[in-house]
């Protein structure tokens, strides 16, 4: 039995645009060519990130360059097949009776090639630095509104260490406990050859890697796509996802 069977409607919480199209982009257009109604929920505009050389762009850490990352957002969900999304924060992904807020990138530093850590100057409105029962009090808002069949977000690792990917594998549980919502994890990329164990399940999509990278390709300032890997502003370089490895959590055990 598949984790995804009668499965009519996900939210999927991720840290920052582009976040949705290279961990996930693969599962969100297999999702929405099934008729599953697919909601994204972003938690920050991704303001510290940097800029592709070569790529005309506004100047990291200005609400112009978040404006500009909102719109490759934009377009890369367009490319995915999603209609519905949302910033965590506004409404209607902000608990009743707060005041709406921007929760910001918090930055990170590579800790090896492929392992990002903390920064150590994360502002007072980093996500990271937001009371995590606030957070999840907004994820739950959502959940709350959509009323999804499943809540899909980071495993413990976050992927690759990004705090504020932890943070919302973090967040994402409370939230789901509080909405009374099943959650899933995507997990990291794993050897192909090593076989699912436990309640895990790995999805084949290399069919959509056309659309998938149509979505790439509008995150623009933050990557290019050269054949079959994605090169990221930092020059790591890596394969384009295509393939998903979940994880149903039992919710109960958060405390």
């Amino acid at each position: 039995m598949s984790l995804l069977d009668d499965v009519t409607r996900v939210v999927v919480l991720h840290a920052h645009p582009d976040d949705e199209t290279l961990a996930t982009g693969a599962l969100l257009a297999h999702l929405s060519r099934n008729g599953v109604e697919v909601h994204v929920l972003t938690a920050t505009r991704g303001e510290r990130g940097g800029v592709v050389d070569g790529v005309p762009a506004a100047q990291p850490g200005t609400d112009a360059y978040a404006v500009q990352r909102e719109q490759e957002l934009a377009g890369a969900l367009v490319s995915l097949g999603v209609h519905h999304h949302a910033f965590l924060g506004a409404p209607p992904a902000r608990a009743e009776g707060q005041v709406p807020r921007t929760y910001e990138d918090s930055g990170m530093t590579w800790v090896t090639a492929t392992l990002a850590g903390p920064a150590a100057d994360a502002g007072p409105r980093a996500l990271t630095s937001a009371d995590p029962a606030e957070v999840a009090g907004d994820v739950a808002a959502y959940l709350s509104v959509v009323e999804p069949d499943l809540l899909m977000t980071y495993d413990a690792t976050g992927g690759y260490g990004h705090p504020d990917h932890v943070r919302l594998h973090e967040v994402g549980r409370l939230a789901a406990q509080q909405a009374g919502v099943a959650l899933v994890e995507f997990l990291p990329r794993e050897d192909p050859q090593d076989p699912p164990t436990g309640d895990v399940e790995r999805l084949d999509l290399v069919g959509e890697y056309p659309v998938v990278a149509a979505a790439l390709a509008h995150h623009r300032t933050q990557l290019t796509v050269e054949g079959g890997d994605v090169v990221h502003q930092g020059g790591q370089r890596e394969p384009v996802l295509l393939t998903a490895t979940l994880r149903r959590v039992s919710t109960l055990a958060v405390s």
